[in-house]
């Protein structure tokens, strides 16, 4: 009986060391883009990365955890750099990061959805991005287009000549580890 037991878990261990050999790791490169527009401002994000676990035949193990540095913000104009940053609009000194952490993902048709908190400002919010995930040999990438309403997270104040929409624009090439 004993031999039985410490074979049943070996067994066991061996089975969970295989299962989480398994778990699919991705490295974010240095080629990621993510910008963001509306009717009166745009730029882009310099600064980005996290953690990513995605197996597509395996969701449940799948997670994100990622931030973007707000200090890394370049609209393409230094002024406006600077205004964003400021404690009106990111507050990058009292908030230095967005960040996005997920709590499930679900196929969604040809595509996915990722449901989690995003914080911004300090304010979290549950939050559902849709992406796509492309294979191109040893990477892929992971692309997403989504709104954010900034009065959700206190960013600028309401009205004005800025839009209370933002349209985020995600392109996330991956390799591997």
């Amino acid at each position: 009986m004993k031999k039985l037991t410490i074979f049943s878990v070996t067994l066991l261990l061996m089975a969970a060391v295989f299962a989480f050999s398994l778990i699919q790791g991705w490295k974010i490169t240095d080629k990621y883009n993510i910008s963001f527009s509306s009717n009166e401002a745009g730029g882009i994000f310099k600064t980005f990365k996290g953690n990513i676990v995605f197996d597509e035949q395996n969701l449940a193990t799948s997670n994100f955890d990622v931030t973007i540095d707000v200090a890394s913000i370049n609209t393409g104009n230094g002024l406006q750099n600077k205004h964003a940053k400021s404690d009106e609009w990111f507050d990058a000194v009292k908030y230095p990061v967005i960040r996005y952490t997920s709590k499930k993902i679900e196929k969604a048709g040809n595509a996915y959805q990722v449901t989690g908190d995003l914080e911004i400002r300090g304010i979290k919010k549950a939050f559902t991005i849709p992406f796509t995930f492309q294979h191109n040999g040893n990477g892929a990438t992971f692309n997403g287009t989504f709104n954010v309403n900034r009065n959700d997270f206190h960013i600028g104040k309401p009205g004005g000549d800025v839009s209370d929409m933002i349209k985020v624009t995600v392109a996330v090439p991956v390799v591997k580890q």
